[in-house]
């Protein structure tokens, strides 16, 4: 849409409010929006646009104007990643910064700036990464994220879906993993589609759908979702069960779980039992000690794998996060093991790039006896899926075009010993 003064203005209102980094992005923009609510919907989305593309090129953007401010990091956005011409311009910005932003020199940024990664990050990435597989990590985190769903094997199957879809003239495709997935080639709103409405269809990422399918769960089996939030891997599982057995879905945020209910009503699995905890120690935990036959653990974590969608993520983390983040993965990590069963399946998964919170969580647990490790690319070897990254998965944005993710699976043994 054309540029007005007043749509930039708007577009400079809402950054500034995102840019002092002390609530999520997406809900500073809707509080923004709901303060805002005569803007029609390409408004809307040009503010949105802007304020993301802002912030997913934050640091070189600030390398290129002169003084860092909303206004100016639209202006830089808007000739370095959108091609705007200094010609359209020239009602916006004087003509001195348009040529002050075009003659920057950015041939030879620093790593941390090029990768639009905090240093901090690049530190803990360089033992297990090279310089230049971290570039590309970085460029590809500096992309919008294509729209995932999941088919709900419930109600519907893919092929079926597919062929509907095309049919109404919608670009889709299959997922390259997940055997549920579709993926959209532009952002159709979705949550207003009969299908999506009818539950046979949910938002979901390739990547996060796997780990229903590394779980593994099966008809008439007692499971738990222990860090289940909104739900939608629990409703993913729900459908692998085919809507038997018992699926706990636990999580200490009453606001996340309650934004289950929904979308359990529209997806037509009734195994499902949301159930809010105090902590990974609740009573209600410890009640199902040696009784479930699997247990997904998708741990609150840095959230670094998914700056496609949440690029302001990097600036609310901090090593000190992280560090106490990697605390409460290993508590609940341990919680979570004492629900298993003897040959009792754990998936452990995060959507953080770092070692921490991910190998080293593992390993900790390991090292303590009672569990081994079960081959992830066997598993998807099994389930006919080409893609291996050994014996844990390790996705990526730049090889696999998911979020980052990472999973481990683990089988509680036989003579596990007394917790």
């Amino acid at each position: 849409m054309e540029l007005t003064p007043p749509l930039l203005q708007l577009a400079t209102q809402a950054l500034d409010r995102v840019l002092d980094f002390k609530r999520p992005a997406d809900s500073e923009l809707s509080a923004f929006f709901r303060d805002h609510k005569k803007l029609g919907p390409r408004e809307r989305a040009f503010v949105a646009e802007a304020v993301f593309g802002v912030l997913r090129r934050y640091r070189y953007l600030s390398v290129v104007v002169p003084a860092a401010n909303p206004r100016t990091l639209i202006v830089a956005w808007l000739i370095k990643a959108r091609g705007m011409s200094g010609a359209t311009l020239e009602q916006f910005a004087k003509p001195e910064l348009v040529q002050h932003i075009r003659d920057a020199r950015t041939d030879d940024l620093p790593l941390a700036v090029a990768a639009e990664l905090p240093e901090w990050v690049i530190e803990k990435l360089q033992p297990v990464m090279s310089d230049a597989d971290i570039l590309v990590l970085g460029r590809a985190l500096q992309l919008p994220a294509p729209m995932d769903v999941r088919v709900n094997a419930y109600k519907a199957d893919r092929d079926t879906v597919l062929a509907r879809l095309r049919e109404e003239g919608l670009a889709v495709e299959p997922t390259p993993y997940s055997p549920w997935g579709i993926r959209f080639k532009e952002h159709p709103a979705i949550n207003r589609h009969p299908l999506f409405l009818d539950g046979s269809l949910e938002v979901q990422d390739d990547g996060s759908q796997l780990l229903a399918l590394l779980l593994g769960a099966r008809r008439g089996e007692m499971v738990c979702d222990f860090c289940a939030g909104a739900g939608g891997k629990t409703l993913a599982i729900g459908a692998m069960m085919a809507s038997s057995g018992r699926l706990y879905a636990f999580d200490v945020a009453e606001k996340r779980l309650a934004k289950l209910k929904p979308r359990l009503a529209r997806s037509g699995l009734s195994n499902v039992m949301p159930q809010p905890i105090a902590s990974e120690n609740d009573t209600r935990v410890k009640r199902l000690a040696g009784k479930l036959d699997r247990v997904l653990v998708d741990a609150p974590c840095s959230g670094l794998g998914t700056l496609r969608r949440n690029p302001d993520l990097k600036f609310r983390q901090s090593p000190e996060s992280v560090a106490a983040l990697a605390q409460k993965q290993a508590s609940i990590l341990r919680a979570a093991a004492k629900l298993l069963k003897p040959g009792g399946r754990l998936v452990y998964a995060t959507c953080s790039l770092l070692p921490e919170e991910n190998e080293a969580i593992v390993e900790a647990l390991l090292a303590e006896g009672g569990f081994t490790l079960l081959p992830v690319n066997e598993l998807l070897a099994q389930n006919k899926i080409d893609l291996d990254t050994g014996a844990m998965l390790r996705l990526s944005p730049a090889v696999h075009g998911t979020d980052g993710f990472f999973a481990a699976v683990l089988v509680k043994l036989a003579l596990a010993p007394i917790q």
